[in-house]
């Protein structure tokens, strides 16, 4: 018996939803296009962090891991094609930390159809 010749490599798996736009789906400073995500994360941040890392599949405790907050960023933008550097996701959840949950936040529930 012989063996079948592969004439092309199997793609690669698709993540998360079809919706492929480049970009985040709201702007950091949006809160009030989500008011229970920005009132959580007014109320309690961490709360937010781990909401976030749960609806994203991840583990709650993710949230307070140094760091994890940044690495669930990149995770997420890969996941939906959304354009940016790990550099940029260091920085933009150092800086701009609540800003950046909030708007994590938004995009996990506009993916999921919560909003």
């Amino acid at each position: 018996m012989s063996n079948p010749v592969i004439t092309h490599q199997p793609g690669a798996g698709s993540y998360g939803t079809n919706v492929q736009t480049g970009k985040w789906s709201t702007g950091l400073c949006s809160c009030c296009s989500d008011i229970l995500v920005c009132a959580l994360g007014f109320i309690c941040p961490i709360a937010l962090s781990c909401y976030t890392a749960d609806k994203y599949g991840e583990n709650v405790c993710l949230a307070c891991v140094p760091g994890g907050m940044t690495a669930m960023r990149t995770h997420m933008r890969l996941t939906y094609g959304i354009q940016g550097t790990i550099c940029n996701d260091a920085l933009m959840t150092c800086c701009c930390g609540f800003f950046e949950t909030c708007r994590m936040a938004r995009e996990i529930r506009i993916r999921n159809g919560d909003v």
